[in-house]
Parts: structure tokens; sequence; C-alpha cells
């Protein structure tokens, strides 16, 4: 019996091995602005042991604005208005949420938060996705910027009002010192 077990665990071992996204694996989606929009940015996705570290810039905002930050189903661009992306990337079929909460979208994230100035600086941590291989994985999916605050209530959006800028999800190298290292909520 231990015969057949030993070779199992082995290969259950190698397999996990396999598939398991190494840390720091990275991605970035460069922001481009909707049509008549004028937001823009760069975010990257930095994969962490279990978490991945979001971190970025985005410009062109309402100024004193929040404005809902999702990732979408599709890393498409297209449209012109970024109703390409599809939906929240949503793999396990969850309610729409805050992501302090264990019932959130893979892809919600907190709003982002506009200075005086319309900048935002994007800072988070998350465990609901990867950027590597997996249900949960981020690779090839879009990156939307929305008008309004994300009410996290109103299902399955967040009312968030229409999309101001996308972007597709890339393998990517890792972010610059300057942004790898700033402190994750």
């Amino acid at each position: 019996m231990i015969r057949l077990i030993a070779p199992l665990a082995v290969t259950l071992l190698v397999a996990a091995c396999t598939t398991a996204t190494p840390a720091g694996s990275s991605a970035s989606a460069q922001l481009v602005a909707t049509n008549g929009n004028t937001v823009s940015g760069l975010v990257y996705f930095t994969h962490y042991a279990n978490k991945v570290v979001i971190s970025g810039k985005v410009e062109g905002l309402k100024p004193n604005a929040e404005h809902g930050f999702h990732i979408h189903e599709k890393g498409d661009c297209s449209s012109g208005d970024g109703v390409s992306a599809g939906g929240h990337f949503n793999p396990y079929g969850k309610r729409h949420g805050p992501t302090e909460h264990t019932e959130h979208h893979a892809g919600d994230l907190p709003s982002l938060k506009a200075d005086a100035t319309g900048v935002a600086t994007v800072k988070h941590e998350t465990f609901s996705v990867s950027v590597g291989d997996g249900p949960n994985s981020i690779l090839g999916r879009g990156l939307i910027v929305h008008r309004d605050p994300d009410d996290y209530q109103t299902q399955p959006t967040g009312n968030s009002g229409p999309r101001v800028a996308c972007g597709v999800i890339k393998a990517s190298e890792p972010p610059p010192p300057a942004q790898a290292t700033v402190d994750v909520n």
C-alpha cells in the first residue's frame, strides 16, 4: 500500500508545484481613456507568496472624488466605452462587495480616491486573484476605472457608472522600486 501511495504523493506534489504562481510574477495594465474622457494610468500587479500587491497611479480623474475600480472578465477595450471588457471578474460566482468581506467578486477592488489634482495612488493587496495559472488568474483580463464611486451594494456592478478608462492586464516586468515598495493596506 505504501508503495502505491508514495508515487501518488510525489506526483501530486510535482503537479502542485508546476501550477503554482511563482512569487515575483508581475503584470501591468496601461489604462487608456474611453471616448470623451481623459483618464490614464499604469497599474502593476505583483504576486508575493499567496497575495497580489496592486500599485500604481491613475490621472485625469474628477478631483476629490471616488471612482469604482474593478478587474473585468475580458481584456478587450475595443468598444471605445469599455463595455467590451464584460462584467466584473467573478470566477467563483460570488456576490459583489467590498474586498474586506468574504463575499466579493475576485475583481472587486477598493474605489480610487482622487486628490485635488485628479490623481489617485493605487496601493492594495488581495488574496482573491493570482498573476499566473488557475481560475483566478488576472492575465488577459480588463482593468476598468468608473466615473462614480462603488456603493458595494448594487448587484452585480456596484452602481459605479460609466467606464472612464480601460486597460488589458498583461505579463510584464516587475514595477520600478518606487512602485514595488509602497505600503499596502
